[in-house]
């Protein structure tokens, strides 16, 4: 896993539904996927708040139970929307949109939003200092919310996996990424988070840094619709089953039909 030095200086089962309206993200019709079914929560107070906004819900639940932080990694701007090292942000909103999470806060240099999935407290949150400075806000994160860095979960893009593919892995180093360097140098050098890589594929003549900016294609946009349904249903089974499930789902490939007609 070798990303390329930097662009910018400052840089359970899944349940889908009807196609929605016309995504603005990444410009094509998106699948929206059911909200995952919370199961009888463990305590009277996050009764009550189910009930309410999922803010809310979260913000009462998580008294007795440290949040999950999720991070996307991408660049902030109109220019960076849809584009192949922004696939980390794009994978957030797909998980916001599935769980109802308004992600809209700004704290600590990022968006932010809280919510449940199914009566687990979960943060999303999309630093906005541009990729190579990524742990300027998450480690500011993880400190103040107190984030076990076994809850915290980096999903970001990754040159040397296949495009579309999902790898889950429980530590590692950065890989040449510069803004899992970031988040690595925040963290006082340690790499005992959780990561999920996005594959882009590398390019075969174009340069690494010419290419990540680039915008997907139709049908490389209609690949990644497959690729967010199952990193929504990775990261559903992490909060609720535990990571080792999580990734076994992720890293085992899917049979194709006929084997599993077999």
């Amino acid at each position: 896993m070798r990303l390329f030095s930097g662009v910018l200086d400052s840089s359970s089962a899944l349940a889908c539904a009807v196609l929605g309206s016309v995504s603005d993200r990444l410009g094509f019709s998106r699948v929206f996927f059911g909200r995952a079914s919370p199961s009888s929560m463990p305590a009277l107070a996050c009764e009550a708040a189910a009930s309410s906004s999922a803010a809310a819900a979260a913000d009462a639940c998580a008294g007795a139970q440290k949040p999950w932080l999720f991070v996307g990694l991408g660049n902030p701007g109109r220019m960076y929307k849809g584009t192949r090292h922004n696939v980390g942000f794009e994978m957030i909103d797909a998980i916001a949109e599935a769980e109802g999470i308004s992600v809209s806060s700004k704290q600590f240099k990022a968006i932010v939003g809280k919510g449940l999935i199914g009566d687990v407290p979960v943060m999303l949150a999309k630093p906005q200092t541009f990729m190579n400075a990524s742990g300027e806000s998450v480690g500011q994160l993880v400190s103040y919310f107190k984030i076990p860095l076994i809850q915290l979960v980096v999903i970001y893009d990754d040159l040397d996996l296949p495009f579309a593919k999902l790898r889950l892995l429980p530590k590692g180093g950065h890989g040449g990424h510069n803004g899992m360097r970031s988040i690595i140098d925040h963290l006082k050098q340690s790499r005992n988070f959780t990561r999920l890589r996005i594959g882009i594929g590398r390019p075969p003549e174009l340069g690494a840094i010419s290419f990540v900016l680039q915008s997907f294609t139709e049908q490389e946009k209609e690949e990644l619709e497959v690729t967010f349904q199952r990193g929504l249903q990775a990261v559903r089974i992490m909060v609720q089953e535990g990571f080792n499930k999580s990734a076994q789902f992720v890293n085992t490939p899917p049979q194709p039909p006929e084997m599993l007609n077999r």
